[in-house]
């Protein structure tokens, strides 16, 4: 069977390139793509060869081909139908931490069964949401705190709409992009500017990946408050104010990465479980909103440089979807 694959050749310049797949080995599924995701924040990094020399061995995805700086071909959130494998899995919806392929052989353990009750489209943000699990697992946030999230792009609204689910949590949500208010307030939180910012929050939450974002995180969090970093800053090197009131109010600061299950449940979860549990928390079609726009696969060359790289003043996407039927 031949399948097409994307492949970043250069720092901005994709191409589709085909190759023959073998026959599935017995612990292996042959997956015919229905739509896979694309992750902005990170694949941004790759496809303008930003990735970090020092951690190419962190960035790489599972499954990934080739490798950094280029050609590489690189992604991690696909959903297709499994055409042959284990009987298990044959004929089922799964997800997959895959590029964007149309058709891939993968290790039956890593295709995770779509519920039925997610849509594929919405099923490609399961890797969003298995990182903001994965936040709420290190961020550990307790009943009736004051929280901030102070980015709204995927990962942020997700961890947002996590939140939201904590009794008597008082949720903030703050972003440049006054557009986003409305969603924000759809999964039950506030919305505001960076500059109206609440201050004294026990939780912070930072997924902006921009230096100014976590400069905000320091002045808003309380006296021994936490903040939890959610964003990925490649190969930027960020300057910070530790030196004022960061000691004075004894804040925490700590990283949090999806690469390895949080501590907190470490021992408790696998990653497999990790990622089932994302799946279903994605039954709730308030989510769509994050969906958009839908590139044809075959189209993906030209316009993937629109959605990673939009020009100045044009919308910015949240999710963008590859389609493949």
């Amino acid at each position: 069977m031949k399948a097409r694959a994307f492949w970043t050749v250069a720092p901005g310049r994709g191409e589709i390139r085909e190759a023959e797949l073998a026959a599935p080995a017995a612990d292996q599924a042959l997956v015919v793509t229905r739509a896979s995701g694309i992750s902005r924040g990170t694949e941004r990094l790759v496809f303008t060869g930003r990735v970090p020399e020092s951690q190419w061995g962190a960035m790489g995805a599972p499954l990934m081909q080739g490798g950094f700086p280029f050609p590489v071909s690189y992604g991690y959130a696909a959903v297709g139908l499994v055409q042959e494998g284990p009987s298990a899995l044959r004929g089922r919806r799964v997800f997959c931490l895959h590029p964007h392929h149309d058709a891939f052989l993968a290790p039956a353990a890593m295709c995770i069964p779509v519920p039925d009750t997610v849509p594929d489209r919405r099923a490609v943000l399961a890797a969003n949401m298995e990182t903001a699990v994965n936040v709420l697992w290190d961020a550990r946030p307790l009943v009736g705190e004051r929280a901030l999230v102070i980015g709204a792009g995927v990962v942020g609204l997700l961890v947002a709409f996590l939140l939201a689910r904590v009794p008597g949590l008082d949720l903030v949500v703050c972003d440049l992009d006054a557009s986003r208010r409305d969603l924000v307030e759809r999964f039950g939180a506030r919305f505001c500017a960076p500059q109206d910012a609440p201050g004294e929050r026990d939780l912070v939450v930072h997924a902006s990946a921009s230096a100014e974002g976590l400069r905000l995180a320091l002045t808003r969090c309380g006296f021994e408050g936490r903040i939890v970093e959610a964003s990925w800053f490649g190969d930027r090197a960020v300057e910070l104010p530790l030196g004022e009131a960061f000691h004075a109010k004894r804040l925490s600061l700590v990283s949090t990465q999806v690469g390895a299950v949080a501590p907190a449940m470490r021992g408790h979860r696998t990653h497999g479980e990790r990622m089932a549990l994302a799946l279903s928390l994605l039954a709730d079609d308030r989510l769509d909103a994050l969906l958009g726009p839908e590139i044809p696969f075959a189209e993906l060359p030209a316009r993937i440089g629109s959605v990673l790289l939009p020009d100045a003043g044009a919308p910015q996407p949240l999710c963008p979807v590859v389609t493949y039927i």
